[in-house]
């Protein structure tokens, strides 16, 4: 059985689909397709249907990624059912996600970089307002984070 992971930030542009492209091609690189699922959502519905941010699909690439397919949407309530694991980008979707998820799913939800050694419990920087330096950074901490994610099992 897969195991389902979705990674979520504010308009699912920058960070949550750069977190979701990458684990999707780590995993296959790694020869675990076949243990996960990934996906993303935003908290708001402001980029339904949009590429990711063109910087970030620019970033990406230049490391090796293809975010070109993903497509942006908002979370919606049959996530909490569907996931396994429900991943804010920072604290602020946390405690979004807290209040919206139905009290018996709690325990799917965590901070992307509680998962990480070099930032733990930390927020992924949003890149959108920044300069390339910021996107490279997001990617930087999604590389260290997802093998670490990988091996940790479900509680």
């Amino acid at each position: 059985m897969k195991q389902r992971i979705l990674f979520v930030c504010t308009g699912n542009i920058c960070r949550s689909p750069t977190a979701d492209g990458i684990a999707r091609q780590l995993a296959e690189r790694l020869g675990l397709e076949r243990r996960f699922e990934f996906d993303s959502a935003g908290t708001h519905a402001y980029h339904t249907g949009e590429a990711p941010d063109p910087r970030a699909q620019r970033a990406a690439r230049g490391r090796g990624y293809d975010l070109s397919r993903l497509r942006a949407r908002p979370l919606d309530d049959e996530d909490f059912e569907a996931f396994d694991r429900i991943l804010a980008m920072d604290k602020g979707h946390l405690v979004w996600l807290k209040r919206r998820c139905p009290d018996h799913l709690h325990h799917k939800l965590a901070l992307f970089l509680s998962f990480s050694a070099l930032w733990p419990h930390e927020d992924v920087p949003d890149p959108y307002y920044g300069e390339s330096e910021d996107f490279e950074l997001v990617l930087d901490m999604c590389e260290e984070t997802l093998p670490r994610l990988f091996k940790t099992p479900l509680a």
